[in-house]
Formats: structure tokens, sequence, C-alpha cells
């Protein structure tokens, strides 16, 4: 398991690619729509691990309540695992609370689950696992 990406939630995310264009010193390496989010993600590779920026696409995304709620930041810590189902089912056993029942569909061709960020000291914690 490894630190995939940490995900960033942003009301502009124009500004915000220009933002970490200049931070980082290298153009953005992917963007894409996550329809059943209505969130639009940018993504830039950091050696082994990606900063990933999430825009609402709509008002009542969810990106735009976070934001709302706690203003913009750090969303989530993504961990990379090779078997997402097992790894919910060995979390859930281990008394972790699980935002979804089976994983769904994410961004950069990846099946993603999210641990309720009150287990987890404050951190949304995400599972990914790379669609083969």
């Amino acid at each position: 398991m490894h630190i995939d990406h940490i995900g960033i939630a942003v009301k502009n995310i124009e500004d915000a690619v220009k933002t970490y264009e200049k931070i980082l010193n290298t153009p953005c390496s992917k963007r894409e729509i996550v329809e059943s989010e209505k969130v639009e993600t940018a993504f830039f590779q950091t050696g082994e691990s990606k900063v990933e920026l999430l825009g609402g696409t709509a008002p009542d995304s969810v990106i735009n309540t976070y934001i709302e709620k706690r203003g913009e930041g750090i969303h989530h810590v993504a961990f990379e695992v090779d078997d997402i189902q097992a790894e919910m089912a060995r979390l859930k056993n281990e008394g972790f609370t699980l935002l979804n029942d089976s994983p769904k569909q994410g961004a950069d061709n990846k099946l993603v689950a999210f641990l309720h960020p009150k287990g987890n000291h404050g951190v949304l914690v995400e599972l990914c696992q790379s669609k083969k």
C-alpha cells in the first residue's frame, strides 16, 4: 500500500491548475469529469504519487458542499490497494465506517471507496484500486 494521491478541494479549478503548475513546476498531466460525483479533476504527477485538484461542476456537488462547510484545502488522502474488496472487508472488521458498501468508479480509471473521517482523526481516507 502506498499513497496514490492527495485530493485538494478548490473553488475554481482553472485558477488552481495555474497555481499548482507554478508550485510543482510541471503541467497538469490529466483532467477528467466524474459525472456521478459532479466533480472535475486535474492531476499532477509528483514522483510515485499525484496531486488531484477537485472542483465542483454543479452547485450540489460533493466538493462544493465540502467547500461550503470547510473551505478550500486538503479533501482526502488516497491509498492504492491491490484488492479493494478485501481491504474494505478488513477495515470494516477493524471497526472503521465505510461511506459506501461497494467500490464505485472514480477518476483516473480507479475503483474507489471512502472511510468516514470521524474514525480517522478527521481525515477522509480513500482506498483506490487500478482497474485492470
